[in-house]
């Protein structure tokens, strides 16, 4: 079993990779391939920017990537309280690639943020939108505060609340509806 996990963020030392990286490794027998937006270069989205290039390499490389996975894990980085602007023009690179970007695989979404808000707009924005690009959300869960609950020397929650919410979180990832 194939698990593609990433942070939607471009940030080299993203908390949102760490988090997705960790919950991936949660899931027993899996073989992890944690992507970095950082090899996905793209120029800025525009219906003028398509009709030049056409659908560009890297954004193909990310939809085969989502396509080759058996479920998905995906934590979402909040800026202003949205998507950050390297994610949301990956995603909307690969939405004119394959309008299903998540191909019905299985997702779990997750977002945290260094603040007590835990990333939790952007979260409910994902999840809500997630049934019109082929997510088969399976959960989410929002991790606030990520310094105080995250050991970044270990890798690991301190927190035993939130590390037993995101196992229930993750454990939810193979189940029928």
């Amino acid at each position: 079993m194939k698990v593609v996990a990433f942070g939607a963020s471009n940030s080299k030392a993203s908390i949102n990779k760490k988090l997705a990286t960790y919950a991936a490794s949660m899931v027993e027998g899996a073989q992890v391939e944690v992507l970095d937006l950082n090899d996905y270069p793209l120029p800025l989205f525009g219906e003028d920017k398509e009709a030049e290039i056409g659908q560009p390499q890297p954004a193909k490389s990310f939809v085969d990537k989502l396509g080759s996975a058996d479920a998905i894990v995906v934590s979402l980085a909040e800026h202003n309280g949205s998507y950050t602007a390297a994610y949301k023009n990956l995603f909307d690179w690969a939405s004119r690639i394959n309008r299903e970007v998540f191909q019905q695989k299985p997702v779990i979404y997750l977002a945290t943020s260094p603040g007590p808000g835990g990333a939790a707009s952007v979260l409910a924005s994902a999840v809500g939108s997630a049934q019109f690009f082929g997510a088969d959300v399976k959960g989410s869960l929002s991790i606030p505060s990520f310094y105080d609950n995250f050991d970044l020397e270990a890798g690991v929650l301190k927190s035993e609340v939130i590390q037993q919410q995101l196992a229930q979180t993750m454990s939810t990832l193979f189940t029928a509806e």
